[in-house]
């Protein structure tokens, strides 16, 4: 496991300060985590051997830092926050890789700096709509525990899902572990409530990036006829479908992305 270093990171201003994650070498990949939390697994650490990987904690998920999703009240808000960050941290030319929620926000950032980003991977993005395949941000936050499991993932009985999804063995140290996975699921929601469709249909054109859309084709979540959704709006893209595979392909299928996600970047 890479040995992770934090920087806090200014922006909007001032009047916000983002916690990121920072681990490995080689060039810039900015990595935005899903509606579950930032967490340091498997997959990044794969990333990691490549490239230097920058992940941060969304506004109101870092340790210590609840209140911070005050200062952000709608997706705009955020996507500025990010634009800023990604000003903050240097990063002039930069790979760019979000996963469901983080999938929607790399869409709008690479909308948004559209010569910035050298490669953008989409993994299960949400932000488009379809009206025969409605879902609603209620479809992951509105769920008992054991719902989340079979929705999120084709199995359930995965090392990887496993390791991620049990709390800890100290009956305080869970009842944390479960506080703050809702925390986190209601901060992501603050700006995405009730259908995540806040207009990156008017601008997903904008992206010029060379993309990499990735979808399990057991996604009980999402959709995975989302998949073509984004394949055909973004005109550099690319499909990857994973077979024996939910919402979590990093879990998943960590091995068949980090194979797929190289050969698409490159060097």
């Amino acid at each position: 496991m890479k040995k992770l270093r934090k920087k806090i990171v200014p922006v909007l201003g001032g009047a916000l300060e983002m916690t990121v994650n920072i681990a490995g070498s080689g060039p810039p990949l900015l990595y935005l985590h899903s509606a579950g939390g930032f967490v340091w697994d498997d997959f990044l650490d794969g990333l990691a051997e490549h490239y230097k990987v920058y992940a941060p904690h969304f506004p109101g998920t870092a340790p210590g830092r609840p209140n911070d999703i005050d200062k952000v009240d709608n997706l705009w808000d955020v996507v500025l926050a990010y634009d800023d960050l990604v000003s903050a941290l240097g990063l002039k030319k930069f790979r760019l890789m979000g996963h469901s929620f983080g999938g929607m926000l790399a869409a709008e950032l690479a909308a948004q700096r559209p010569d910035a980003v050298k490669g953008l991977v989409l993994i299960a993005p949400i932000g488009l709509w379809q009206e025969d395949a409605p879902y609603t941000v209620a479809n992951w936050t509105a769920l008992s525990f054991p719902e989340i499991m079979e929705t999120l993932f084709h199995n359930p009985a995965h090392p990887r899902v496993v390791k991620r999804m049990t709390p800890p063995a100290d009956e305080d140290a869970a009842a944390m572990w479960t506080v703050n996975f809702i925390w986190t699921l209601g901060c992501t929601a603050k700006v995405i409530w009730p259908i995540p469709d806040k207009g990156l249909k008017k601008r997903i054109h904008r992206i010029v990036a060379p993309t990499l859309v990735v979808w399990g084709e057991n996604d009980r979540l999402i959709p995975p006829v989302y998949a073509q959704s984004f394949h055909k709006a973004i005109s550099d893209s690319q499909l990857l479908m994973l077979p024996a595979c939910g919402h979590e392909p990093p879990l998943e299928q960590c091995e068949a992305l980090l194979s797929g996600v190289q050969t698409f970047y490159g060097n």
